[in-house]
Formats: C-alpha cells, structure tokens, sequence
C-alpha cells in the first residue's frame, strides 16, 4: 500500500500524493539575443490513486497546478509545443483522471481504461524521470491529455494496447478535449519485458490535425521505439533508457527525427544524471511574444526546422525526511548546438545570436507521499517498472 492511504486494504482504498519543484533557471542565449533567469515552481501536482473489487476497478488521477505557477511557461531553450517556443508549456489542470477495469485469464489479463490522460504511446512523461528539463522531443514522444479509451491485455512478458483519442491538444492549462472529435486519432504499443530489469516497447499513432481545434490542420503520423532499463549494478541503482522518435505532418512533407539517451546512477543519498538528445523540431512563425506562435497552426506556419544538440548532466542529494515530507536539491547543466536543416527561411544563428547555448537549474524536488508515478500507463501497463525520477527508485 502507498503512503497516505485511507481505508483497510481488504477494503477500497485511495492513496494521495503531491510534488513540486521550486526552481531557478539561467538560459544564454533566448529568442531575440541575450540571456534571462528566472524563479518558477513548476510541477506542482496531486496525485490520487485508488483501487475496489479486489483492485479490479482502479483509478489514477493527477492535477497540475503550472497554469497558476508558470501560466507564461517554463524557460527552457529547444522546447516547443502547444504555441510555446524555446519555454514548456503548462500543462492542463486535469492532467490525468482514467478508470480501469481489469480481468484477469487464466492465460493472462485484460484492462479497459478510459477518461483524460495519455494515448499508448511512446515513453514516460518526462516528470517521471531523472532529468529535470524537458527534452525538445516531448511532443514526438508523448501523446498527452487526450480523452482516451484503451484496450490492453497482457500474457507472461508481452502487453499489447490499442487506444481511441481526440486529435486536438490543449490550448490553455483550462482545455479540455473536443468530445466530438473524440476517434479521430488511433496508437498502438506493443511492450516487451525480456528479463525483469528491462522494458522494449514499439508504438505507431495516427493523430488528426493535433495543433489545429476545429480539425483543420495537417495530420502526423508517429512512430516510437525504446529501451528501457532499471535495476542495480552491483549494489547500486542504475537507470538507462535509449529512445528514438519519428513524426512526419502533411502527408510526409514535413519529418521530424528524434534520438535520446539518458541513465542515473544512485550511490547512498547522491545520484548523478546525464541525458544525450539529438531533436528536430519545427520553426513556425511567432507571435509579438518570441516565445510564442501563431495558434491556429497550419503548414504554411512552418518556417524551417532546426536540429537540437543537446548535453544535459546534473546532480541530485536526497535528504533525510523531515515529517512526511521528502526533498531532494539539485543542479542541472545544459549545453546545445542549434542548426538549421532541410531549407526553410528560418536562420538560428539570425534569431538567437549564436548557433549554441547554455542554460542552468538549480532547485529541488520536494514530495509527500505517492511518488510521482510512470504517466500514461494504465491498466496492465500499470506498474510495470519503477519510477525513475525518485532518487532512491521509491527507497526512501
């Protein structure tokens, strides 16, 4: 059982949880020249999971608070989506809430999931991981905030699940998915656990104008593969993943590639992080605000694309508890190279001043109960392998 539950366990149950990460942030160059620091909270969700009928019926909820704490986004150089450049968005208030009905076999088990949360898609919402910063990729490997309704059965090591989804994604951390668009969007994940310490999934999606409401924008077609490892090397947790990342928009005029690798490695109380990225995105054009575009996106928005080059290292120490509360101080470095590819009128060396940056964070992950969990993994997904972002991977 989680901490914070109430009820017995042989009854229904519901375990809470909250995170949040107050954080500062130095990023040379930004959109326009020069360089900008800033002190944000960011993260800043509750958790609820809860479980009846012998967890059968199931329910995992999470609600972010970032439309009140970064309403304008998070500084983050290479990131993008939802009409937000070179800043991650924040994220809607809902973030997830999705009922689960399992049923076990005797061959295995099947899971009915539905409600607002991620499509089976890809890999981990970056929240669950070690590396503060978002990648650029967020949006190629995550399908997130959709109302969605999965399907998944699983038998010994191999878990398939198929997913019904609205195209549209938020325009506001107020948005809710367009029902009468609900269906107009698919994806696939097949899943994998060869041994016990390691996860390969592969997963395609077709997704219905994603960056236009009404459905009148261009269509993207996905694909993920990753490998993900979690376990210990000698007495020591160590966590690796190796992911790449594929979309093409308007019927393939457009293709954005992606390449990440990233591990942690925990001894004691210190943990040491780095992540590798190698990201395309899109240039579209911009609003008065440079860390903003123009909304509603059509393909005739898009500039150029831009290859991202990315180190990202850090270092985390995780404090004794104190009452109920766990904290974790860290700090994060980011280096990158911006480059321009495939034509276009958009120059980064024009726009930003440089052709690479740096950035740094400085904060610390601040919890109390639940632990943040693997997003958008439901049903026989669920629990699956460990969270990774907690230092100790769920060792207090």
């Amino acid at each position: 059982m989680s901490p914070c539950s109430v009820w017995s366990q042989s009854a229904p149950w519901l375990s809470l949880g909250a995170n949040a990460v107050p954080l500062y942030t130095h990023a040379d160059p930004i959109p326009r020249g020069g360089s900008l620091g800033e002190i944000r909270l960011v993260q800043p969700i509750i958790m609820a999971h809860g479980g009846a009928w012998g967890n059968r019926l199931g329910l995992l909820a999470t609600f972010n608070f970032e439309g009140l704490t970064i309403p304008n986004g998070e500084l983050a150089p290479g990131d993008w989506g939802e009409g937000f450049v070179d800043r991650r968005h924040p994220h809607t208030y809902v973030h997830e809430v999705v009922l689960t009905y399992n049923q076990p076999f005797g061959w295995g088990t099947v899971s009915l999931s539905g409600g607002k949360g991620f499509a089976p898609f890809g890999t981990d919402d970056p929240m669950a991981r070690p590396v503060l910063r978002y990648p650029v990729n967020h949006h190629l490997s995550q399908i997130l905030e959709r109302a969605v309704a999965i399907l998944g059965v699983r038998t010994g090591p191999v878990l398939l699940e198929g997913g019904l989804f609205n195209g549209d994604e938020p325009e506001s951390p107020e948005s809710w998915p367009k029902v009468s668009r609900f269906g107009d969007s698919w994806s696939v994940r097949l899943t994998g656990y060869p041994v016990r310490q390691l996860e390969v999934q592969g997963s395609h999606a077709e997704v219905n104008s994603p960056e236009h409401r009404a459905g009148f924008g261009t269509d993207q077609s996905k694909w993920s593969l990753s490998g993900r490892w979690s376990g210990t090397v000698g007495r020591f947790p160590v966590y690796g993943m190796l992911e790449w990342a594929r979309t093409s928009e308007a019927q393939g005029f457009f293709v954005f590639h992606s390449f990440l690798g990233e591990g942690a490695w925990t001894v004691g109380r210190h943990r040491l992080h780095y992540r590798f990225e190698r990201t395309e995105r899109p240039e579209e054009e911009r609003t008065a605000s440079p860390f903003r575009s123009v909304r509603p996106h059509f393909e005739n928005s898009i500039l150029g694309s831009t290859r991202w080059t990315i180190h990202t290292a850090g270092y985390t120490f995780h404090l004794k508890k104190i009452a109920a509360l766990q904290a974790a101080p860290f700090l994060e470095l980011s280096y990158g190279r911006i480059s321009s590819f495939g034509g276009g009128l958009f120059d980064p060396q024009s726009f930003y001043g440089k052709s690479s940056f740096w950035s740094i964070g400085l904060g610390a992950r601040l919890s109390i109960g639940l632990p943040v969990h693997r997003m958008g993994r439901y049903g026989v997904a669920q629990n699956t392998a460990p969270n990774s972002a907690r230092p100790h991977h769920g060792r207090s």
